[in-house]
């Protein structure tokens, strides 16, 4: 079967990569086109377009960049055109993805399958009816988006959440606290790890204010989780001035050995709770008491991490918006470090969510109804 794939963003393009590897070991004749990055790339195939080229967030940056946008749209569409594949499959970034879907089943009849929903049950629900149109099957990762799409009179299916299979199939997961500091060139303190986004705006936004946050706990030492595509030059302007060091493509071991987590909201927050470390969200937003209002009346949620999200609970402090500040973040990563009840309570809150999750097993179970609805 041929395949095409789209992710627009560095989680996309992960996403995809264990989804493409999964179809690999489904269909042994396999082919893949893709809109995606270096992991998925690393699976083979033909990489049309980085996502670093696409990767427009916000309204403003999305209407200067407008031209290029539509510019990458159309070309898309015609990628697809020519390359005739059995299926596209859509890996979230739904401004871009739903569009192309339109296209795909107006003018060229092919099946579309949506893996990693939209979050059009934050808002934006009125996406559900391109989804129902042009979305042949949605694949959820989050067991609340099930109700929801329930709640739409539109059927999908959960196949589990691909970070529990990130996290349990990880590398180095024997690795101890001393090979992990040695090989870095780390001093012997517990570890705060610092998750300040995926994005510049979000590490420019959020990483400076962490670092102050982490300066008064003296026992402790704080490492950056760097993010995939940012250089380290980048973070050197923050960071300067900090005892702080940077690891790059080592997130999953940084969880492993730290005693707490300051995290921007996304994905991030979820790993983190996997790995059982107490954390704090921490979200700076431009204009924070004007997001703050359209966040409480206009959004379709009580939450915007993904950890109290799946619990419908407050598992973690949000610091976002209004309650955004240096000194609510370092109360809360004080009672993160020395208040063990509460540690323990939001340990036992996180085991509830990785139930809640289920097995690991995500990309296969998707690859494995992709195809098989392929061939019938």
């Amino acid at each position: 079967m041929k395949y095409y794939l789209i992710a627009g963003e560095a989680s996309g393009d992960l996403h995809a990569s264990n989804l493409m590897a999964a179809l690999k070991k489904t269909d042994t004749e396999a082919q893949f086109r893709y809109l995606g990055g270096d992991l998925m790339q690393a699976q083979g195939g033909h990489l049309v377009k980085h996502y670093r080229e696409m990767a427009f967030m916000g309204f403003i940056p999305v209407l200067m960049n407008l031209k290029t946008i539509l510019q990458n749209m159309k070309a898309c569409a015609e990628d697809i055109r020519q390359y005739q594949p059995d299926v596209v499959i859509l890996i979230d970034y739904p401004g871009f993805n739903l569009k192309i879907a339109k296209f795909v089943k107006n003018k060229l009849h092919i099946p579309v399958y949506y893996y990693i929903s939209p979050k059009i049950w934050a808002w934006k629900k009125y996406r559900i009816k391109d989804i129902r149109r042009y979305v042949d099957k949605m694949l959820c990762i989050l067991p609340f988006e099930v109700d929801f799409y329930r709640s739409q009179q539109y059927k999908v299916e959960y196949v589990g959440n691909p970070s529990v299979d990130s996290v349990v199939y990880r590398e180095k997961a024997e690795e101890t606290f001393d090979e992990f500091c040695n090989i870095n060139h780390l001093a012997d303190k517990p570890i705060i790890a610092l998750l300040a986004g995926s994005r510049r705006q979000e590490i420019k936004n959020n990483l400076p204010t962490m670092l102050e946050a982490v300066k008064p706990f003296s026992g402790y030492q704080a490492i950056i989780a760097g993010a995939p595509g940012i250089e380290p030059e980048y973070y050197e302007q923050y960071t300067k001035a900090y005892p702080v060091k940077i690891v790059f493509n080592q997130t999953y071991r940084l969880l492993q050995q730290s005693t707490a987590a300051l995290v921007t909201s996304g994905t991030a927050t979820l790993e983190t709770s996997l790995f059982r470390v107490p954390q704090v969200v921490c979200y700076k937003i431009a204009g924070k008491q004007f997001t703050y209002f359209i966040f409480k009346h206009f959004f379709h949620i009580s939450y915007i991490s993904l950890v109290n999200l799946i619990a419908d609970k407050e598992v973690v402090k949000e610091l976002f918006s209004i309650h955004f500040s240096l000194e609510n973040i370092q109360k809360e990563l004080h009672r993160l470090l020395n208040d063990k009840t509460y540690r323990n309570t939001m340990l036992a809150h996180y085991d509830e969510i990785i139930r809640i999750l289920g097995k690991p097993g995500a990309s296969e179970r998707a690859a494995q109804i992709i195809y098989k609805n392929l061939i019938v």
